[in-house]
């Protein structure tokens, strides 16, 4: 075979690889730098293909048909690369259908003439025989026109090139990779074109092209040329909340985005870039500490500043970029802004300090209450007490008004009791100290305790409590939880009503019951005490149930430290059954002091009865 046949299989090779580029193009054909690089791929494709017959053709039609084919791309595969540099580099984007009109219009002149070459030779003046040589069969005069698309040809690279020049400086890595395939793409034709103003009359234009197909197969499988365009990378860089600073591993700045312009205003102050790390960040001398230092890994760290009279924080992370070899390439400064976050931190603190101050009046106003109303209350039952039983005795008229008000101290005197209780439980200031009692005589004592109250309305109270039950509790905290229970039992059951107080043994609880024949529990107690309403809500009540319910609300409260649970059944007009548990057993516990002699008072008092 001669030079022919092998320049025109290397040219049909040529085409092959281009037409290939262009399927993997069309794989992604939805992305607007894809359908770009389809053309820019098929216009090269007919300038490689049309020359392959060019150069086996055997006379001047042939010559003249294979230009022709040759003309399907040669106007237009330059325009179309510079296109595709606008699209990346995002030039011109709300004008870029205009622009493409503008641009475009010398290719198409050209190929018109061209294509009525014959009646005007604007494009060839005539063709030569090349008698000394093969290839090219015939040698082409140009014309006017040819010279002008040559201009336009190169001008339009230069200025492809000078886009990406300044975009290449302020890239990422692999969009620097994506940039420098394209421009291979573009300068390997330009350079095999200039051989033609050389010696030289054979065109290896296409050639070059075949070597751009190389390129863009290379940068397509490699770096992912067509997936995310340097254009759509930018715009993420951009967005990107937190400030963004890129240098490279020597330590000099080459791209920030418009966050971090924000957190470090002398960025803006610099025009040109890359620049050196300490020629922007003079002013932050550990920032710069930081980065000169950062060759072990990634590192995290806060960084504060004072800008347009505000104190502004920051969480710094600085990461180290490397190469698929491994090799250190570049860093990547981020900064978080956590301004308000350390703002809500100081006002939360604040709130506390507040907090804590309102606390410690509250507590001095409880101390108020426990020793200048709490004792003089008391001294008023015991007065009320005593004048109630001189006027009884003396059969004064107004007896009767004496016990309501004697009923009113008390009852308030009882709610004072209950609330310093609360307020001590909540403190941690009731100390739970459980021992074993035997629950029998502990009920007793509480009974004994209550019958004057019971006497009054002739209620009979009653205990069926096996003598070896045996609880584990503290002795006060199951004394007040007794007393709320039977004065809530007494206070709503009727004259000559009944009480019985019982327990049983489940498991390794013992229940307690308080049953009364009384009126019920209203439905506004009941529904508070299911919902477990906080207990200063409960206290806010137009009539004297307050007390009640607060002394109820406590009693559940001291019940559940022993680990026990407080529960109630109630029918209006029948009565009412409180019972809760006690961690017991039925063996023998240990007595109350003087708990047989209590226990006679108790028997006592029911045989006066």
């Amino acid at each position: 075979m001669d030079i022919r046949h092998w320049m025109s299989i290397m040219l049909f090779l040529a085409t092959a690889l281009m037409v290939f580029v262009s399927f993997l193009s069309y794989r992604k054909r939805h992305l607007p730098v894809a359908k770009t690089m389809i053309l820019i791929m098929l216009a090269a494709a007919f300038y490689a293909l049309g020359y392959a017959f060019e150069v086996l053709s055997r006379d001047l039609n042939e010559v003249k048909l294979s230009l022709q084919i040759q003309y399907l791309g040669i106007p237009f595969v330059t325009t179309l690369w510079f296109f595709q540099v606008i699209q990346f580099t995002g030039t011109a984007s709300r004008y870029r259908k205009r622009l493409a009109l503008v641009l475009f219009v010398i290719p198409a002149a050209v190929f018109f003439l061209h294509l009525t070459n014959d009646w005007h030779h604007l494009i060839y003046e005539r063709y030569i025989l090349n008698e000394g040589a093969s290839v090219p069969l015939y040698t082409t005069l140009k014309g006017p026109w040819y010279k002008v698309h040559t201009i336009y040809n190169y001008s339009v690279l230069l200025c492809g090139i000078l886009l990406f020049i300044p975009m290449y400086w302020r890239a990422l890595p692999i969009v620097r990779k994506q940039i420098m395939v394209l421009l291979l793409g573009a300068v390997a034709p330009m350079f095999f074109n200039l051989f033609l103003w050389t010696s030289i009359s054979v065109d290896l234009t296409p050639f070059g092209f075949a070597l751009s197909g190389v390129a863009y197969v290379w940068g397509i499988l490699r770096f992912n040329l067509l997936r995310l365009t340097p254009l759509a990378m930018a715009k993420v860089f951009e967005t990107i909340r937190d400030g963004v600073v890129l240098l490279d591993y020597e330590d000099q700045i080459v791209s920030y985005n418009n966050a971090a312009e924000e957190v470090l205003p002398e960025l803006a102050l610099t025009t040109q870039y890359p620049v050196k790390v300490e020629k922007v960040l003079s002013g932050s001398p550990e920032l710069l500490e930081r980065i000169r230092h950062a060759n072990d890994g990634d590192e995290r760290f806060p960084f504060h500043k004072f800008h347009a009279n505000r104190n502004k924080h920051y969480n710094c992370s600085l990461s180290l970029i490397y190469d698929s070899g491994n090799i250190l390439i570049g860093k990547i400064l981020m900064f978080n802004d956590i301004t308000e976050l350390k703002e809500s931190e100081a006002r939360l603190r604040e709130n506390a300090r507040q907090l804590s101050e309102l606390n410690a009046f509250k507590d001095k106003l409880f101390t108020v209450v426990a020793h200048d109303i709490r004792d003089p209350i008391a001294i008023l039952v015991s007065l009320t007490e005593l004048l109630g039983d001189e006027l009884t005795a003396a059969d004064f008229e107004h007896a009767e008004l004496v016990r309501e008000l004697k009923g009113q101290v008390q009852s308030t005197f009882h709610l004072v009791e209950n609330l310093l209780d609360w307020y001590r439980s909540q403190k941690g200031k009731v100390v739970f100290r459980p021992l074993s009692w035997n629950l029998q005589q502990v009920v007793r004592q509480a009974l004994l305790l209550s019958g004057t109250k019971a006497g009054m309305k002739q209620i009979q109270m009653t205990d069926r409590i096996d003598e070896l039950l045996t609880v584990s509790a503290d002795k006060e905290m199951l004394d007040l939880i007794l007393r709320n229970l039977l004065s809530n039992a007494i206070k709503f059951t009727g004259i000559g009503g009944a009480i019985e107080v019982g327990a049983v043994l489940d498991g390794d609880m013992i229940v307690v019951s308080v049953r009364d024949n009384g009126a019920g529990i209203d439905d506004q107690t009941s529904e508070l005490l299911r919902r477990e309403e906080p207990f200063l809500k409960v206290m806010v009540t137009s009539d004297d149930s307050g007390d009640t319910r607060f002394g109820l609300a406590l009693t559940r409260e001291f019940v559940r430290i022993h680990g026990g649970s407080l529960w109630f059944e109630s029918e209006p007009g029948i009565g009412t059954t409180f019972s809760f548990t006690l961690p017991g057993s039925a063996g023998a516990g240990d007595e109350l002091d003087n708990g047989g002699m209590k226990e006679a008072r108790y028997e006592s008092y029911f045989d006066r009865r």
